[in-house]
């Protein structure tokens, strides 16, 4: 298997090439050269495996020679056996059409455990071949940052360095990230920045020479091809247990970044029945616009009860876009150029029409996402947090046939915004007990100024040069 860069000129890796590299050298992101196809009889042969076997069945197409089926049976068994229930991501039902996909089970309590617990043994059997050591430099606009730390913290010759909007986060989120005190990891709090202004300045540290030449700089978002990989497990895991391949099923995804979806379009070529993918956004909604009317133009970014969805540039709709509208980096290198200089691009006719032919989308305003978290609670007594209701929303309302089920993916538990799911339900949620002394715990955590520069100095001043 190779991987290419979906700006055309950036040299085709491996997977464990694309692993460590995380964003191409030409600024694309790596996409495999062809989408490997299970056929009905080798998905319905799935029915009923334990999760770490069939995430190990679903991604070794994907692994080529890097690793062997045997090594990815046994990474991801380790991986998942940190999940506080057994089958790691399971589905809980609201009506005869409407069901949860609970993703919240990992070690902190949200969607990101689920690849980045594997990600972490990733690097660090990639990184055990050579003795090399990288330098994690991400952005998260709240769950990203506290997976990944937990993921790599204390783990051999790998040091990360994440940015998030200071004041933009939840407590707990924020919390979650700068009480890991493990000495490789670096929490920076960008004053005055959002999530698009921090992750415009990891991307420009990966097109940084000065900084690629002497660090071996890694990438945790979803920008990171092995990460949408394994989320790509999940949407099998449950069109399995609904009755695929001998029926479709529908997804609902809340999303800001865009991976989370799009590792449902992978599902879809890799040949599970997807009936639709529906994209749930809140007010900051570039994704909704795009899919609906072709306007991919970034607005400001409101702060919402929803922050890990307040983004106005969404990283991995570039991936779609390059898929659907004929594979050309050439030409999508050029559009891309264009929209970085003027901030607003429109979608192709084929990008539109591509995308339309299993994406819809939704937007959920303040008081669509307070209304819907009651229901969830009033009807179903589930307490969901602000970015499922934003999902659940989009999904209750898509139209779908009712044959066909709808499953809402729930991006993190409820006790991770507190506050929100309060005032909508008057219940408030506890933290589960494995995490529940996270208030009392040190934070460590350093103020910056949301100035490329700035984030580059630190880096450059405590990290480990390429030997």
């Amino acid at each position: 298997m190779e991987y290419i860069s979906t700006r055309g000129s950036a040299p085709a890796l491996d997977f464990e090439g694309a692993t460590l590299a995380g964003l191409a050298s030409d600024g694309g992101l790596y996409v495999p050269r062809e989408w490997p196809r299970f056929s009905a009889d080798e998905i319905a042969g799935m029915a009923g495996l334990p999760y770490a076997e069939l995430a190990a069945k679903v991604m070794h197409p994907f692994v080529g020679a890097s690793l062997t089926y045997e090594r990815l049976l046994e990474l991801t068994t380790q991986a998942y056996g940190r999940f506080s229930h057994k089958a790691v991501t399971p589905l809980s039902q609201f009506d005869e059409q409407q069901w949860l996909l609970e993703l919240f089970h990992g070690p902190t309590l949200a969607f990101k455990d689920v690849a980045l617990q594997l990600l972490g043994l990733l690097f660090e059997e990639f990184l055990s071949r050579s003795d090399r050591n990288l330098t994690i430099v991400g952005a998260t606009s709240g769950d990203t940052g506290s997976a990944a730390i937990d993921a790599v913290a204390g783990r051999a010759n790998v040091d990360i360095y994440m940015l998030h909007p200071k004041g933009r986060v939840s407590d707990v989120q924020r919390r979650q990230m700068t009480t890991v005190l493990a000495p490789n990891v670096h929490n920076l709090a960008l004053e005055n920045a959002s999530f698009d202004d921090a992750q415009a300045i990891v991307k420009r540290m990966f097109n940084d020479r000065a900084m690629t030449d002497r660090f071996a700089i890694g990438a945790v978002n979803s920008i990171n091809w092995a990460r949408l990989m394994a989320q790509v497990v999940y949407y099998f895991a449950a069109g399995i247990q609904l009755g695929a391949p001998h029926r479709e099923v529908a997804f609902s995804v809340p999303t800001g970044n865009f991976g989370d979806v799009f590792a449902g379009h992978v599902a879809a070529r890799m040949g599970l029945p997807v009936a639709r993918l529906i994209v749930a956004t809140n007010v900051n909604d570039i994704l909704h616009r795009a899919l609906s009317s072709g306007d991919y133009s970034q607005g400001q970014v409101t702060p919402t009860a929803a922050p890990s969805m307040d983004i106005q540039v969404s990283s991995n709709f570039e991936r779609l876009l390059f898929d659907v509208g004929g594979r050309d980096g050439k030409a999508l290198a050029a559009q891309m150029a264009d929209f970085e200089a003027t901030r607003a691009m429109q979608l192709t006719n084929a990008q539109r029409e591509g995308a339309a032919t299993l994406f819809q989308s939704a937007r959920a305003d303040a008081d669509e996402m307070r209304q819907t978290i009651r229901w969830a609670w009033e009807n179903c007594g589930e307490l969901i947090d602000p970015h499922t209701a934003c999902g659940l929303f989009a999904a209750r309302d898509a139209g779908i046939d009712p044959a066909i089920p709808v499953v809402t993916l729930a991006t993190a538990h409820p006790a991770k915004f507190p506050e929100a799911v309060e005032r909508a339900t008057g219940q408030r949620p506890g933290l589960p007990t494995r995490v529940g002394d996270l208030f009392d715990r040190e934070e460590k955590c350093a103020d910056l100024p949301g100035e490329y520069d700035a984030v580059a100095a630190f880096v450059a001043g405590h990290a480990t040069p390429k030997a």
